[in-house]
């Protein structure tokens, strides 16, 4: 146990690195020049065209006419040493801005998943429970519309019918349980659909166990064999779906935040693209990186916890 989770942290600290490296590339690899856009942002409008010599200040006076190689080291020995950068836009240490905006994320991300396992799990043991009936059925045709539909139109549409249509939630903005409902939903639908597809081939699967079998030969009741027996069998394959799926979430909120004006993460992030913000872009990068690893990290541990059968030697 403690070998592997030794050889973990060391492949999670290589994947960090390369994540770094890759993150770094591809920002400093878009097109146009981040001085100009920065430039704009903070002195000129943004339909305006920043001078040469105003390019040539900001790009001097933030370190951005460095060598690439020595862009990153410097900023790579501050993330070692506990400190994410500063960022220009906001003319704020990235530490503080994440300290902001991060928690709403967290609070986002925790609600959807939360929605998006209790109510998977429960439509996928519902739908395996009546398999090829009317009820199975449906459950099947919902999950693959939830799973193609794009969270942006899911959204939009959640937004016009609850909020504009029906009155019952808040269009957007942060603050009480009614603002999380429709984001929470809008980011946990396509993972809850996902979650219950796989919930569903697992129990069936299960329930074809010898062991599933021999304990209802034994009499046991049907509810214990269902919740002791097939249900904590077949949650296996879930916990990998949720793992991944956490990234996809952290992922997701960037559209979702920005369409319900959620002041998390994903504005943050918005914000620093459109600015080249650059230092800002790739420590948050970096940070949801280091979330989505560590979910899986723990969920990893968890394995063994649902079935002791699972060694990690």
């Amino acid at each position: 146990m403690h070998h592997y989770i030794i050889k973990r942290t060391a492949y999670l600290i290589l994947t960090l690195l390369i994540a770094s490296i890759f993150t770094f590339v591809v920002v400093n690899a878009t097109p146009g020049e981040p001085a100009e856009v920065l430039a704009r942002h903070l002195y000129l409008g943004l339909e305006e065209v920043a001078p040469p010599e105003l390019i040539a200040e900001v790009s001097g006076r933030y370190n951005l006419d460095r060598p690439l190689l020595e862009q990153y080291l410097d900023w790579m020995g501050g993330v070692l040493h506990g400190d994410l950068g500063y960022s220009i836009l906001f003319n704020k240490p990235v530490d503080k801005l994440l300290m902001l905006y991060l928690p709403p994320t967290l609070l986002l991300t925790t609600v959807s998943m939360t929605f998006a396992v209790v109510f998977g799990l429960f439509f996928g043991i519902c739908s395996a429970l009546h398999q090829n009936k009317i009820p199975d059925h449906l459950i099947r045709i919902a999950t693959i519309f939830f799973v193609s539909m794009p969270g942006f139109w899911v959204a939009v549409m959640l937004m016009l019918v609850f909020s504009i249509w029906l009155r019952l939630t808040p269009v957007a903005g942060y603050g009480g349980p009614q603002f999380i409902v429709l984001p929470a939903i809008a980011l946990g639908l396509h993972t809850m659909a996902s979650i219950a597809r796989i919930m569903r081939t697992s129990m069936l699967d299960t329930m074809e166990k010898p062991f599933v079998v021999f304990a209802k030969a034994k009499g046991l009741p049907g509810r214990q064999v269902l919740l002791s027996h097939a249900c904590k069998n077949a949650l296996l394959p879930v916990l990998t779906v949720v793992g991944m799926s956490f990234g996809a979430l952290l992922a997701g909120s960037v559209v979702i935040e920005t369409i319900f004006a959620w002041p998390g993460i994903g504005s943050l992030l918005m914000k620093a693209i459109s600015a080249r913000d650059l230092v800002l872009i790739e420590s948050t990068i970096m940070v949801i990186v280091l979330l989505f690893l560590l979910v899986n990290f723990a969920i990893d541990l968890l394995y063994h916890a649902i079935d002791p059968r699972i060694t990690y030697e």
